[in-house]
């Protein structure tokens, strides 16, 4: 099931990096460094204000629908999931308003927040069906919703920066993008509870499970965006913008392949424990490692040695300097925060002890909270760079040493000695190329370290990748054979 979804999602996953990647090319063009930096803090308070009251559903969604064997169980499974995501939906939304009226802010910020948070409602309903395609095992459903919804929200974002929407734009595209899917996939959806009451007990069991998970959700936000708050409470909102921009390059790169594989690997998970025990899912829990460090390693590496042309080709000039400098920063932050939350929070959620997945998440982000009002006054944005490796390092070994204490995750320390090889044979060949500057410079620095590492990779069969390549070759002979 992991490497059909791999493959299934591939192409998904292809449109969401292009996606990521416009995303950020165009708006630190379009965009001005402040409305950049209001963007991103819109952005945050956004996330955050999802992931605190819609996200233990959505978890729900995603863990339970695999246990469920009747067809009266998935009835009331459905019902009680969409009718209470519904009834959340029309007291989070005049709540919020309020709120959004009495926080003292400027005119441009405020209507930020009011688009990125009123269009929350709309993205938990495209959620809860795209965690239920997920768990079933419909790829290509999940995969078509997510390249709509991802190539809906940029064009719908671009459009409207062009119009002058300033700050609010992108997150116009990301509040009517799901909304033009849900025609299409919420009546099938709604239809799977029909008949069915909302079950409270369940509830009681979705609530107690999902809201660990949705507070250690907002702790990742928190994690992830108490930087920005701080830079604009010590700095400015263009020091934001600028923040933001080699932010979201170097992570987006890294989240596009985590985001990827966790979409594949945690449903395999899930299927493994329910149907064939802790056997059969230290098998595929082995098998995910070694893929992660595979594809993961070198991906940030890569990030981090074309930092300079890679900025100067994807960013606008007004924020290239700053961005290039905290890149490589941030490559390492996304590495930690992909293994830790894709790979090594599994342990909680198999487990059903997501209580302590919250213990594990509160020390990255007690720990970005110190960091960032120590360094940023001192070393400006730079200090929030450091601050955040520093942190998701500290969220990954307290996520190791509890998450045993559930479930033991197993570490392939052999694949990660030999991708580490494989990575620091890349990282001594790209800084050796020539400086030619621009798109050139950037496509010989990537080009050179994949190949090098491809090479050794292969030499030293990384994760098996050797014996890999070689079944391939062997079926797409037998293939071509029968044709």
């Amino acid at each position: 099931m992991f490497w059909r979804g791999v493959w299934g999602y591939l192409p998904a996953n292809i449109v969401q990096g292009v996606v990521g990647f416009l995303a950020i090319v165009i708006f630190t063009r379009v965009l001005s460094p402040a409305d950049f930096g209001r963007y991103a803090l819109a952005f945050s308070v956004m996330t955050l204000a999802h992931v605190a009251v819609f996200s233990w559903l959505e978890a729900a969604m995603a863990r339970f629908w695999a246990a469920e064997q009747t067809a009266e169980g998935l009835a009331r499974h459905f019902a009680s999931l969409y009718r209470t995501a519904f009834r959340l939906g029309l007291v989070f939304l005049p709540v919020a308003a309020v709120l959004i009226a009495l926080w003292p802010m400027d005119m441009a910020f405020r209507i930020a927040v009011a688009v990125g948070v009123g269009g929350i409602p709309v993205r938990c309903f495209a959620k809860l069906a795209m965690e239920r395609f997920r768990a079933a095992g419909e790829v290509g459903r999940a995969a078509r919703i997510d390249m709509i919804t991802a190539i809906g929200g940029l064009a719908i974002g671009v459009a409207v920066a062009l119009a002058g929407a300033g700050g609010s734009a992108p997150l116009i595209g990301l509040m009517l993008a799901p909304l033009l899917t849900l025609p299409f996939i919420l009546p099938d959806e709604l239809k799977q509870g029909r008949g069915a009451r909302v079950d409270r007990t369940r509830l009681r069991t979705y609530a107690v499970y999902g809201y660990p998970i949705a507070a250690s959700l907002a702790l990742a936000v928190v994690l992830s965006s108490t930087d920005r708050f701080l830079l604009a409470a010590f700095m400015n909102e263009a020091a934001v913008g600028a923040y933001h921009a080699g932010y979201s390059l170097a992570n987006r790169t890294l989240d596009v392949l985590f985001i990827w594989l966790g979409a594949a690997g945690t449903p395999a998970l899930v299927m493994a424990l329910e149907r064939g025990g802790g056997e059969r899912l230290q098998t595929a829990a082995r098998e995910q490692a070694s893929t992660f460090l595979l594809i993961g390693l070198p991906a940030a590496a890569g990030v981090a040695l074309v930092a300079g042309p890679l900025t100067e080709v994807m960013i606008g000039e007004d924020l290239r300097r700053v961005a290039a400098s905290i890149t490589p920063w941030i490559a390492l932050s996304a590495l930690l925060s992909g293994l830790t939350t894709y790979y090594f929070h599994q342990a909680f959620t198999l487990g059903r002890r997501t209580g302590l997945l919250l213990a594990a998440m509160a020390v990255p982000a007690l720990a970005n909270i110190v960091l960032n009002l120590l360094l940023i006054p001192g070393h400006g944005v730079m200090g929030a760079a450091w601050s955040t490796a520093i942190s998701f390092g500290l969220g990954l070994i307290a996520s190791i040493a509890i998450g045993r204490r559930v479930l033991v995750m197993p570490v392939p320390w052999e694949t990660l000695a030999r991708c580490g090889l494989a990575t620091a044979a890349m990282a001594l060949a790209v800084p050796a190329l020539p400086r030619l500057g621009g798109l050139v410079e950037l496509m010989l620095q990537a080009t050179v370290g994949a190949l090098v590492y491809a090479v050794v990779a292969l030499t030293l069969n990384a994760a098996g990748v050797r014996d890999v390549a070689g079944r391939l070759l062997a079926t797409a002979r037998t293939r071509r054979a029968l044709s």
